[in-house]
């Protein structure tokens, strides 16, 4: 008996260990040179409207139909995007993640 619980311990650990290793895998950062004047409305909004938008519409929080919405939810899009949480069925490319919290990052403004 002693056996098999040593074998079933191992077996959680490498499962456990192998999960933290993918979560950091994830997603790398690409742009280390962030780009203060990145567009809410050329680069952001795009984003947003092709990958979240048919979700958050109004009818599930937080709604990202407009620039109030997604910089008030700000810290919210970034921590779901980086841990590629969101967009469900969907998956985000690193750059679209890098403008993503490079706006963020850099206030969040409306231009």
């Amino acid at each position: 008996m002693k056996k098999i619980e040593k074998a079933v311990l191992i077996i959680v650990c490498i499962v456990f260990a192998s999960c933290e290793n993918y979560v950091e895998d994830k997603y790398e950062i690409i742009n280390q040179d962030c780009d203060p004047s990145t567009s809410f409305v050329s680069q952001i909004k795009p984003i947003i409207d092709n990958n979240c938008v048919s979700c958050h519409n109004g009818n599930q929080f937080p709604d990202l139909r407009t620039y109030n919405g997604v910089s008030t939810n700000s810290a919210i899009i970034k921590e779901q995007v980086v841990n590629r949480t969101m967009p469900i069925g969907d998956v985000l490319t690193n750059e679209e993640i890098d403008i993503i919290s490079c706006w963020i990052d850099n206030g969040s403004y409306n231009n």
